[in-house]
Formats: structure tokens, sequence, C-alpha cells
């Protein structure tokens, strides 16, 4: 893919709305940077911008708004999105055929293991909102998690919030020793485990203590708003068309939400329809929301695990 490269000289030179559009530490520069996948370098008020055509014009016209507004407003992210919204630029650059995504985990380098895997990873990227939708084993949560820690440790995001619903599958929590936080943890387990293997069990905990990761049931999300985080809902399958969409309306500036789930293993009541499956009609031809669906060739774990859901597959086509 050619790359192009503009020269942009903001009139007037001024300092203080130079600085008030670049922001701290060029922090506003790298936002653009990040979500049009171009290069800016800047001298005083000349700025070089390269990447794709396409790219660098829309950063250009980005650039010259911005500027207009420092003179008068403080230019802060949410204001950047908005702009790159309001212009309908915002996913400029932003191609799914991009090179492989590889993530730095304490294990080592992580990356997609087939088409599917790599492409959710690059839509996790590349969207602000992604769902990813399959069976046990396919990776959905893993990578999702993985995307968090290196989002968090590469400062893209102030705190991870994982979280899940607390759905019995034929269990009752009232039978469960212990408070309310002792009854839900089981649910929250396997992402505990998560972070434990991406982080190593000290750190991980101490990121817990200080409320820079976040582990909760979906129902502690209620009223928030959750800014500069990277946010899982894991299981959701087991939540209801009212709990999805209330999850979804948390996601705020600076954020980046993925849902997983598994729609052939719901928990809920008989009578309470999926919110997972709701919101794929839903959502399904909205702009800037990405799906990813996993099948039974993408299951990692043993290979009994593929042929038991490939079995499931089968029976449920034959009887229904």
């Amino acid at each position: 893919m050619s790359t192009e490269t503009l020269e942009l000289i903001l009139e007037p030179a001024d300092n203080q709305r130079l600085a008030n559009l670049c922001g701290e530490f060029n922090g506003n520069l790298q936002q653009i940077e990040q979500r049009l996948q171009v290069e800016i370098a800047n001298r005083g008020n000349q700025f070089n911008v390269s990447g794709t055509a396409e790219a660098v014009k829309g950063t250009g016209a980005v650039l010259n708004k911005l500027f207009i507004e420092a003179e008068h407003e403080e230019i802060t992210p949410e204001h950047i999105h908005l702009s790159m919204q309001d212009a309908h630029i915002e996913d400029i650059g932003q191609d799914d055929n991009l090179s492989e995504v590889f993530i730095k985990t304490k294990r080592g380098v992580l990356k997609g293991r087939g088409a599917n895997q790599k492409d959710y990873l690059r839509r996790i990227l590349n969207h602000d909102i992604n769902f990813g939708i399959g069976p046990a084993g396919t990776g959905k949560t893993y990578l999702a998690v993985a995307c968090a820690v290196e989002a968090l440790q590469s400062e893209q995001v102030r705190r991870i919030v994982l979280v899940r619903p607390a759905v019995e599958a034929g269990e009752k929590l009232g039978f469960l020793p212990g408070d309310m936080a002792q009854k839900v943890d089981p649910y929250l387990r396997p992402l505990y485990d998560a972070l434990y293997e991406m982080l190593g069990f000290e750190r991980a905990e101490k990121l817990i203590e200080r409320k820079i990761i976040e582990v909760a049931p979906l129902a502690f999300m209620r009223g928030r708003t959750l800014n500069d985080s990277f946010i899982i809902l894991d299981e959701a399958q087991n939540t209801t068309t009212e709990q999805i969409k209330m999850f979804l309306t948390r996601v705020g500036f600076g954020s980046t939400a993925v849902i997983t789930g598994d729609i052939t293993q719901i928990d809920l009541p008989n009578e309470k329809m999926s919110g997972l499956k709701h919101v794929l009609k839903v959502l399904d031809k909205v702009e800037g929301i990405s799906f990813t669906f996993f099948g039974a060739k993408d299951i990692v774990r043993h290979p009994l695990v593929q042929r038991i859901v490939i079995a499931y597959e089968n029976y449920e086509r034959a009887h229904s």
C-alpha cells in the first residue's frame, strides 16, 4: 500500500493554540495517529502527515478543523473523537487486511491462530465495540483479555473492567456460602485465570487492589459511564435484552468494549430471550461495530472438544 506525505502549515503560528491542539506530550496527535493509522511529525506550526492517501487527506482536514476550534475551546480526547465522527472519517485507514497483529504478554508474544482469530484481533484494535461469538475453546475471551492487558500496559487505557452476568446453570446463588462478593466470585473465576496468565498472580492482584483492574458482575455496571477503559463482557449469551443494552450504553470516550458469548450455551430461564441473540439482529447494520463469528474449526483446545462441538451441531441440525 503506497504511502503519501502531506506538508501542512497552520496559521497563525500561535503557540498556545498549537499546544492546545497537540495536547500534553502530544497526546491528541497520538490519538489521531492511532485512529487513522498515520504518522504526524511537527515543528511549531509545520506538520508532516504520512500514511495512505485517504488517511492523510482526512488527517489534514481534522487538524485544520481542530486548530480553528483550539482558539476558543480546550481540545480533549472526546473533542477529537467527535470531530472525526462528525467528519465521517473515523475509520479511514483501518483495513481488515492489514499485517498480522502481535500482542506482548508475560508468557511471550501472542498472535491469532487461524483467519478468524487474526481478524478478531485486528477488529478489536480498530473498533470501539466488538462482538466475538462462537463455541468454547475458540479464544474469544483469552484474546480479548490479552488485548486489554496490552492496552493498559501501553497506556492506551487507564483501566480494565471485566464483567460477567451471574446466572446460575441450574444452581441457586442463595445456596452458596458467603456474602454477595463470595457468591459471585465463581462466575468471575475464568476472567481472573486469564489475567493471572497474562500478568502473573502478584502483578494482577496489585492492579486489582488499586482498582486499575476491576472484575465485577454485570449488575454492578448500572448507572456508570466508563471512559478510557477496556471493557470485556464475557458469557454475554446469559444477559437479558435489557442487561446487554445497559452494558453497551456504559461505553464512554476513549474506551474499547469486547462482548463474547456462545449462543448455544444459554443458561437463562426459558421465558427469557438472550440479549446476545437479540443484539445480533438489532446492531447488525450499525456502523463502527465489529462482529467475529467463530466455529468448531477455530477451537484450540483438546481435539475432542472440537469433535464434541461438531457432534452437537450435527445433532441439533438433524433434530431441528
